[in-house]
């Protein structure tokens, strides 16, 4: 049985149970555990361990206890949001330098302590909207800041990148912003399966099928 674990912050939460992890919340890892569940039974055990308002610095902060100790074949990582949202709220947020060092030293030592794990980067992403559209300029811009970051981390490593924000650019061409992100940050129901989508097609999880088949 291979291990997946989802990370990052409300986004990946979205009321996750903090004491029964077959309750994975009500967004993407919950969608797209029910796909995997139901098309190859028995073979993933899955965990999500995103925490609302969680920056990179935080998720750093829990490598032991909610990375390193899960022992996963495969970690997927959404964060970046609040590295902006948090400056213009709490004066706390985390600029895009200090975004990739602390990023790029999470990947560093997740590679050490599991040198076999497969780790996957999703793109931060946002939409015009009533918790974005008052400093819309400001943080649409350090926003992608972020996600050039969270894309160069990728390259650096050599690890799969999952682009969202022209996903969600496009989507809004077909129904307002607020249909696939109900604030301009957070996903609706359909924001959270655009995502599952573009998870599902990097068929990255097909290759730890395969390898349990082969043993």
């Amino acid at each position: 049985m291979r291990t997946i674990l989802f990370q990052g912050d409300s986004i990946t939460d979205v009321e996750r149970s903090r004491d029964n992890n077959q309750f994975m919340g009500m967004g993407y890892p919950l969608l797209i555990s029910g796909t995997l569940h139901a098309d190859y039974p028995g073979q993933f055990r899955i965990y999500n361990r995103g925490i609302g308002g969680n920056r990179v610095v935080d998720l750093y902060a829990r490598i032991k206890a909610d990375f390193i100790n899960l022992k996963p074949d495969i970690i997927s990582i959404l964060i970046g949001v609040n590295d902006v949202w948090h400056e213009y709220i709490y004066q706390n947020g985390i600029s895009a330098e200090k975004y990739y060092k602390v990023y790029s030293l999470l990947i560093e030592e997740l590679k050490e302590a599991l040198p076999d794990v497969k780790i996957v980067i999703l793109e931060p992403f946002v939409l015009k909207g009533s918790s974005t559209e008052k400093k819309w300029e400001n943080f649409s811009t350090e926003v992608h800041k972020r996600a050039e970051m969270a894309r160069a981390v990728a390259e650096k490593y050599q690890l799969l990148f999952i682009p969202l924000q022209h996903c969600f650019d496009e989507a809004a061409k077909l129904a307002p912003n607020d249909f696939w992100l109900m604030d301009g940050v957070h996903p609706t129901a359909a924001g959270q399966e655009l995502i599952k989508r573009e998870w599902l097609k990097t068929g990255m999880f097909r290759e730890e099928c395969n390898s349990n088949k082969r043993k």
